[in-house]
């Protein structure tokens, strides 16, 4: 009964562990890319409510809520697009060793980025930008407008 027991856990624990393939290079793209998503969210939202406030004159016609939704739409895809052109060979990375048919294959994301790069370049830490970008955009600015309009509905301030 013992045997059964453990033969029963290492069975399961081998299973599970497989789950968390690729962790290391997930939490390297969440990580760098957080900080350039909101960096570049937060840096060209103030200098876009800077522009709008020093011509107020010129916007004054607009409701407030339009110019949030239009400053958000910009610097919400901007965001995006800035996230995943620094990220992508990290989700590249991840792609491979989350794939990979050899659970002994290697789990470090440079070492597989490093081989990507020397056998297809820099293209090849970069497969799949077209599509990612064109998402991203759309992607991260919807996400944006709503969550400042939420905010906003909530009474929450963002500045």
């Amino acid at each position: 009964m013992e045997n059964d027991v453990i033969g029963t856990y290492c069975h399961l624990y081998s299973q599970l562990k497989g789950i968390f393939r690729g962790g290391t290079a997930t939490l390297l793209r969440e990580s760098v890319g957080n900080v350039i998503l909101f960096g570049t969210y937060e840096y060209t939202r103030y200098y876009m409510y800077m522009q709008v406030n020093s011509a107020s004159s010129v916007y004054s016609h607009l409701p407030n809520i339009l110019i949030d939704a239009g400053i958000g739409t910009i610097t919400g895809g901007l965001g995006g697009v800035a996230y995943w052109s620094v990220v992508l060979p990290f989700d590249v990375a991840k792609t491979v060793i989350q794939t990979a048919p050899d659970s002994t294959s290697t789990r470090n994301p440079f070492r597989i980025l490093s081989s990507i790069y020397r056998m297809k370049g820099i293209k090849g830490c970069y497969t799949g930008i077209g599509p990612t970008l064109a998402r991203a955009f759309p992607a991260n600015a919807a996400a944006i407008v709503a969550w400042e309009l939420t905010a906003k509905l909530l009474g929450i301030r963002l500045d």
